[in-house]
């Protein structure tokens, strides 16, 4: 009889044993071994009036809110592109003091923020309803330099009021304060309203001023400024294509980008100040 056999059999199967039983540890190792944590989305909040939230695209949110806010403005683009997750604030008809009360989406864990506000501090419905009548039935020039005086005066200290609230309640984040373009070319083409070459000028130098005064008192607080001037050249209310909606139906996305305006314009001015 070959001993030899036998003895090996008794090996082949102690082997066996011992390698089902280290498999069957190291299995139960692994599931008993705690999930790799995966790290939260940098978070990110959307502030301010009716250019941030994305009136004039005509498709809003089922929040439950006025606001306006839209899938198609530039904040929700800007999330999705990054994968960010995002604190929609910003609401139409929004000023200053609105926008403070905005500030409660703040927090020390917040990465990124945008805010646009101004404009209706400084009264722009009131200016461009006024200005849209024929001369005749209205004092354009009267309300736009009530307005110019409003941005002089008394806007760059409520913004300063605002910004310092802003870097207090989120001291780590990055923010971009993003301006108000031009929304005139010289020739008004829509019917119902009669905007002059000389009122246009106006009011697009009151849009410049207004940017003026926000970039001064953003960069006095360390923020980035977007200047939308420049992207929307070519793209104002009665260019061809616009990214600036003419007067429209219902009347609230009248003279606000519309979405071309949030893809093209917007998006990709502010896009490459939050890296």
């Amino acid at each position: 009889m070959d001993h030899s056999r036998r003895r090996a059999r008794p090996r082949a199967a102690v082997t066996a044993l011992v390698t089902s039983l280290a498999s069957a540890l190291v299995g139960a190792l692994l599931v008993l071994a705690p999930a790799p944590a995966v790290a939260a989305p940098p978070s990110y909040v959307a502030l301010g009036d009716s250019y941030a939230s994305g009136t004039g695209t005509r498709a809003y949110l089922a929040d439950g809110s006025s606001c306006q806010r839209s899938s198609h403005a530039y904040p929700s683009l800007l999330a999705a592109q990054r994968g960010w997750a995002l604190t929609f604030a910003a609401c139409s008809g929004a000023r200053i003091p609105e926008v403070t009360g905005q500030l409660a989406a703040l927090s020390s864990t917040t990465r990124y923020v945008t805010v646009t506000v101004g404009g209706n501090d400084a009264g722009f419905t009131s200016v461009i309803t006024a200005c849209a009548l024929p001369a005749w039935a209205s004092n354009c020039d009267g309300r736009i330099t009530t307005a110019q005086s409003y941005i002089n005066a008394t806007l760059p200290g409520a913004l300063t009021t605002l910004y310092s609230s802003i870097r207090s309640k989120a001291p780590n984040a990055r923010v971009v304060v993003v301006g108000y373009p031009r929304l005139f070319m010289g020739e008004d083409c829509n019917a119902g309203t009669w905007f002059s070459p000389a009122e246009q000028t106006r009011l697009n130098q009151t849009a410049d001023l207004l940017n003026a005064r926000l970039a001064a008192a953003a960069a006095a607080r360390g923020f980035t400024f977007a200047n939308p001037t420049s992207r929307f050249a070519g793209h104002a209310v009665c260019d061809s294509p616009e990214w600036i909606n003419g007067l429209s139906s219902p009347i609230a996305e009248s003279f606000h980008p519309n979405r071309l305006g949030h893809a093209n314009g917007l998006l990709p001015l502010v896009s490459p100040l939050l890296p």
